[in-house]
C-alpha cells in the first residue's frame, strides 16, 4: 500500500488498507491490479481524474477548422466591414477562412465585380492573412482560402492587449457617475439670496 504523500506503507489486509483510507479522508485506488499482491494507493480520485483530463486537454490545443464568410458582388463597405471583422477574428483565433462571392442570374456575366471584392478582401486582411488558393471559379461561387499570417496574429493580439489595458486605464481615471453622484449629495446646499436688500 502506497499513502497519500508517496511513502510506502507496506502489505496489509484490505478492510485495514480502507480504513486508513477513510480516517485520511481520502479514497483507496487500486494502482496495479496485476501485481501480487495488488498496488493500492489512498488518493483524492476525482482530483486525480481531474488532473489527467486538465493534461490531455492541454496536449490538444486549437486545431484549425475552415470557417467561411459569404459575399455577394455588390455587398456594400459597411457590410464588408462586418463580415471581414468577423473573418479577421477567425484568423487570429488560428483558424483558416474561405471567402466565397456567391453569383446570382446575370451577376454571373459580370464575374470582374467578384473579383473586385477578392481584390479588396486581400487588401484589408494582407497583414494578418496569407492566401493559400487564390480565387477561383466553382460554378456559380468564386472562392479562396487564407490562412493567419502567424507574425501579424502575434503582433495584431499584443496591440489589441495593449489597447484593453489603456483603455482600462483611462476608465479606472475617470470619475465613476455613482461617485459624482455621491460628490452632489454630500455637497452642502447653496443658500439662495432671498432678493431682500439691506
Amino acid at each position: 500500500m502506497i499513502g497519500a504523500e508517496g511513502e510506502q506503507l507496506g502489505v496489509m489486509s484490505s478492510e485495514v488498507a480502507l480504513a486508513k483510507a477513510v480516517e485520511a479522508g481520502l479514497d483507496l485506488v487500486e494502482v496495479a491490479p496485476g501485481s501480487r499482491p495488488p498496488v493500492v494507493r489512498i488518493m483524492d480520485y476525482g482530483r486525480y481524474k481531474y488532473e489527467q483530463k486538465k493534461k490531455t486537454a492541454k496536449g490538444r490545443g486549437h486545431t484549425a477548422s475552415l470557417k467561411e464568410v459569404k459575399l455577394r458582388p455588390r455587398t456594400d463597405d459597411h457590410d464588408l466591414d462586418t463580415k471581414l471583422k468577423n473573418a479577421r477574428r477567425f484568423l487570429i483565433e488560428g483558424d483558416k477562412v474561405k471567402v466565397t462571392v456567391m453569383f446570382r442570374g446575370r451577376e454571373l456575366a459580370h464575374r470582374e465585380l467578384g473579383r473586385r471584392q477578392m481584390d479588396r478582401v486581400t487588401q484589408m486582411l494582407g497583414p494578418i492573412a496569407t492566401v493559400e488558393n487564390p480565387p477561383r471559379m466553382e460554378g456559380r461561387f468564386l472562392s479562396m482560402i487564407l490562412v493567419p499570417n502567424r507574425d501579424a496574429v502575434a503582433e495584431a493580439l499584443r496591440a489589441e492587449r495593449k489597447a484593453q489595458k489603456v483603455e482600462a486605464a483611462a476608465r479606472a481615471e475617470a470619475p465613476q457617475p455613482q461617485q459624482e453622484a455621491a460628490a452632489l449629495a454630500e455637497a452642502p446646499p447653496q443658500q439662495e439670496d432671498g432678493g431682500q436688500d439691506a
